[in-house]
């Protein structure tokens, strides 16, 4: 997978090494962490990573990312896709960042970056969720370009669409 540069980050494919790094807590060589990362998320996607290797293959174009500011190389976060698209070519979406890196702007100039690839390579639409109680991350994807199109008592789901041709992502 490539890498998905943006304005002000960097979204660095994650590969077994940096995966298992993160579940044994240690870096790789090279790479600094920002405080709090990798939190239980970052390592759950890492979990979910290593396993679709093993089962599948390297889930390319839709896998994980670590999030890297550009101006200092600090891993500030994750994010990433939690598998291929579905029947209807839509993948869903996640994404992360230390408490530190937050109210930045950083997780919507990521999303915008994975929706863009998605688009980039035939995906028909993207999904994610949030808790209700999670009015940052809601902000986040309406920032991205993702409306709200439901909720339960638990979850606010929201969804983006593209007709016509794959676009090329933009940065």
């Amino acid at each position: 997978m490539d890498q998905l540069p943006t304005e002000r980050l960097v979204l660095l494919p994650l590969d077994p090494a940096r995966a298992r790094g993160l579940l044994s807590g240690v870096p790789g060589a090279g790479c600094r962490w920002g405080p709090g990362y990798p939190d239980e998320g970052d390592r759950a996607g890492a979990r979910r990573y290593l396993r679709v290797l093993a089962e599948t293959g390297d889930p390319a174009p839709f896998g994980a990312y670590e999030i890297r500011r550009r101006g200092d190389g600090l891993t500030i976060g994750g994010a990433g896709f939690h598998g291929p698209a579905d029947a209807a070519g839509v993948v869903t979406v996640g994404y992360g960042l230390i408490p530190a890196a937050r109210g930045r702007g950083y997780a919507a100039e990521a999303l915008r970056a994975l929706l863009g690839h998605a688009r980039a390579h035939g995906a028909s639409g993207a999904a994610g969720d949030a808790d209700r109680e999670n009015a940052a991350s809601h902000r986040v994807m309406a920032a991205a370009g993702m409306r709200l199109v439901g909720e339960d008592e638990r979850l606010r789901y929201y969804a983006v669409s593209w007709a016509g041709a794959p676009e090329a992502a933009s940065s």
